[in-house]
């Protein structure tokens, strides 16, 4: 097939994929893989109103029920985290004491397997990043248990919503892996690799991959998609997270990651009206995964401020649940070193049946 024949069709493709792709709540998570083994993985979170989150630090040792009635999954938890929830029922990203981080994001296409008595035990949506923190030290580790399907994933409303929440799963570790999971048609997909260091939201992965082969062919120096559309921050981020420099620096290396998710943020209070779904960044992470150090900014202020996992103790016997109050929608002006201002906190319920 000529080379400029072949170009054109995918550009085809690429254009009918974009526009029928679903419009949903939009968010971005990206892999930074740099020199000296130095990766960082960012996400943004974007959502219509105030997601009420608050950063938690969870220790080892925990009991925890899969919020999916008499035929639940149960573990304790190996390994401690610090999370951000969501409407303080959910996890939505986090990092564990072993460096591996989790994000959830919004996936309309999501079609989870039917769930019964006869079913594999049950986990409530809520808490499936938090199962994969709690259970799991590294990528490879995490994909080869889920291969097993050792739980049914089990799906509720937003709160305050009636649509069911539909998401899939990033994961990213220290040593660069990374992997997307996703349910598609019933069925779990797991796409798995150190290349697959993006994810946004609609379509699914595997159409999200045929976009960025289109784009790449044109070269993100001549030309990028511009839209808050996932399927154009996804472009955006996948040139971007590789044309910054390698700076051995990790300071100016976790600086750079910030200016590629910010740049596939979407302006705060920003509204499309044929387009009611394209939702306002309400909060950035960054996870400098071996430093160990979890920063978080919100769209609000003008500070940022991280916390040190290396200061945390996370121990069964002496740590403790903490909670760290980001205030209304993430409004509180902490700068620095923000691990010193958890406080002792009652554990949060997973949202579930």
């Amino acid at each position: 097939m000529p080379q400029t024949l072949a170009a054109w069709i995918i550009a085809v493709l690429a254009i009918a994929i974009t526009l029928a792709a679903p419009f949903a709540e939009a968010c971005t998570r990206l892999v930074y893989l740099g020199p000296n083994d130095n990766v960082i993985t960012a996400r943004s979170m974007d959502w219509r109103v105030d997601v009420m989150t608050n950063l938690w630090i969870f220790p080892r040792g925990m009991a925890h029920d899969g919020q999916a009635g008499p035929n639940s999954i149960k573990w304790t938890s190996k390994y401690g985290s610090v999370i951000a929830t969501g409407y303080e029922v959910s996890t939505t990203d986090g990092v564990n004491e072993k460096g591996l981080m989790a994000n959830v994001l919004w996936l309309v296409e999501s079609q989870y397997p039917p769930f019964g008595k006869d079913s594999k035990p049950g986990l409530t949506i809520a808490a499936w990043a938090q199962y994969v923190l709690d259970n799991y030290a590294t990528v490879a580790e995490a994909v080869a248990a889920l291969e097993k399907e050792p739980f049914t994933i089990v799906t509720d409303a937003v709160p305050g919503e009636q649509r069911l929440t539909t998401l899939h799963l990033s994961m990213s570790d220290a040593t660069g892996d990374s992997a997307i999971v996703e349910y598609i048609g019933g069925k779990q997909v797991i796409h798995h690799g150190r290349q697959y260091q993006v994810m946004t939201n609609s379509p699914t992965f595997d159409q999200q991959l045929a976009l960025a082969a289109y784009w790449k062919q044109i070269g993100g120096t001549t030309m990028l998609p511009g839209t808050n559309r996932a399927s154009d921050r996804f472009t955006r981020a996948s040139f971007y997270v590789n044309a910054i420099p390698k700076d051995e620096d990790p300071n100016r290396a976790v600086a750079s990651v910030f200016s590629v998710i910010r740049n596939a943020s979407v302006p705060y209070g920003i509204t499309t009206p044929d387009e009611p779904n394209i939702s306002s960044t309400r909060w950035r992470t960054v996870f400098d995964h071996k430093r160990k150090l979890y920063f978080f900014e919100s769209a609000l202020t003008p500070n940022t401020f991280w916390v040190d996992l290396k200061k945390i103790d996370f121990s069964k016997e002496t740590g403790a649940v903490k909670r760290l109050d980001l205030g209304k929608e993430q409004d509180h002006t902490y700068s620095g070193d923000a691990t010193a201002d958890f406080k002792p906190a009652a554990p949060f319920k997973f949202l579930g049946l």
